[in-house]
């Protein structure tokens, strides 16, 4: 559908949607927004145009179909797929995407860092209708000298970043905010860097004793992003890896540099969203929801998790919903999931489809939390499905409908059961809703008498 709405731009000397709402012009992609979340156009575009609301949908994806990711929006939800070095198969990832589409994900990051990158990320963007989001620099490493990031020049960086615009990539994250005068910090930490892009800068910056190359070329970046219309995703370098590190001097320190850099993305309007801390007790993740607003000027804030917990390896999709749903509620704007193989191992399509579910059912909680408009209305349907043993209703209704009629279908397979008035929980003699039934049937009766 976007083929010709961003043809007839094409002559226009800034295609973002940033741009388009600052200029008072409600764009296609606004429309189509405002239509699936139950909201004004002019809302979507003065949410825009403020940098509280963004929709990620590079001018080159035109198959994308138009979604937003902000605090006036629905709590949306990313899937992260991609393969390694030890596991590398464009069609697994695309099998990956098919899974991710299927159960609702709202964006897919594409996170290979193995095989053919470029060719990985061209199958992946062509099968998407959702946005796309990278991290550049895990191509960039693959591409240097000797894969060593020491070898990282900013020429190669800002080359790699545009050679994934031009495929399409709607959001890139980029660790723009993690300064050397951050690196004393780091040592007072139980964990040190988890991010991966983090470590990698860390390495770079020591080495050369130079400032963050992301951040030495920030300007050069949104130029780029400018042209293509690519949000930016302003990474969390030094996102707390554990329950011990959270809310610490350099996660927050980091924050503040973010909320820096929004600004100056804002001026070239270049849509930004702000990545999140990836484990936090739980009485501490209100307060991490409101310091980001803060801190970047209500940018709209996409966490990872967080994990409430360290100790669920197995079941980090479970911990890490638990804490997303109440991040959600208090302002997240995109959850990223959590597969089960999390500090383990490389997800396949039934760990993308488990985080999937996970996460879906933490945003759905999080907006009913928040009184969105409609929210409910789904839930209220499924209620009337039981109470009226409407099985069939009920597994179309359902998040995973598969997984809840394999669940049903497993002690009572046959057809007939469809239209029983029990499951095999209860059975028919144990049954509080035919027993209620029976209840309001007899006392009807008795009161029409």
């Amino acid at each position: 559908m976007r083929k010709e709405w961003v043809e007839k731009r094409k002559n226009d000397p800034v295609k973002t949607q940033m741009y388009y709402a600052k200029q008072g012009i409600i764009t296609e992609e606004m429309s189509y927004v405002a239509k699936i979340e139950n909201l004004d156009p002019e809302t979507v575009r003065s949410e825009i145009a403020r940098g509280r609301l963004i929709i990620p949908a590079n001018i080159n994806h035109a198959n994308l179909i138009p979604m937003a990711i902000g605090i006036a929006s629905k709590c949306k939800i990313n899937a992260n797929i991609g393969a390694s070095a030890l596991a590398s198969n464009p069609m697994s990832e695309v099998e990956k995407v098919d899974v991710c589409l299927k159960y609702g994900a709202d964006t897919i990051m594409d996170l290979s860092t193995g095989g053919n990158v470029s060719e990985i990320r061209k199958a992946i963007i062509e099968h998407s209708t959702v946005p796309i989001g990278t991290v550049p620099i895990y191509q960039i490493v693959d591409e240097v000298k000797n894969q060593d990031i020491l070898n990282l020049t900013i020429e190669k960086m800002l080359q790699t970043i545009e050679e994934q615009a031009i495929q399409g990539v709607s959001y890139f994250t980029i660790h723009a905010g993690f300064l050397l005068e951050f690196m004393p910090k780091i040592a007072k930490r139980k964990m040190g860097i988890v991010s991966r892009g983090g470590s990698l800068m860390a390495s770079w910056m020591l080495h050369h004793h130079q400032e963050n190359p992301f951040f030495q070329a920030y300007d050069q970046i949104l130029d780029i992003c400018r042209k293509y219309d690519v949000a930016l995703s302003l990474g969390d370098s030094l996102r707390p890896g554990c329950l011990a590190d959270a809310s610490d001097e350099a996660q927050l320190s980091e924050l503040k540099i973010l909320g820096d850099l929004t600004l100056r993305a804002w001026e070239k309007d270049v849509q930004i969203m702000i990545e999140g801390p990836g484990h936090v007790p739980l009485n501490q993740i209100e307060y991490n929801m409101k310091i980001e607003r803060t801190l970047c000027h209500d940018a709209p804030f996409y966490i990872l998790g967080p994990l409430v917990t360290d100790i669920s390896p197995g079941y980090d999709h479970i911990s890490s919903a638990i804490g997303a749903a109440i991040g959600g509620w208090h302002g997240a704007s995109m959850l990223c999931y959590v597969t089960p193989k999390e500090h383990l191992g490389l997800p396949n399509a039934e760990d993308v489809r488990n985080g999937i579910i996970a996460y879906k059912i933490a945003a759905h909680a999080a907006d009913i939390a928040r009184g969105r408009k409609g929210a409910r209305d789904i839930d209220d349907q499924m209620s009337d499905a039981r109470y009226a043993f409407d099985w069939n209703k009920q597994f179309s209704l359902a998040l995973d409908p598969d997984r809840a009629r394999e669940f049903h279908d497993e002690t009572l397979p046959q057809d007939v059961f469809k239209d029983a008035e029990f499951c095999s929980m209860c059975g028919p003699k144990f049954c509080s809703y035919k027993i209620t039934h029976s209840i309001v049937e007899k006392y009807s009766q008795q009161e029409n008498l």
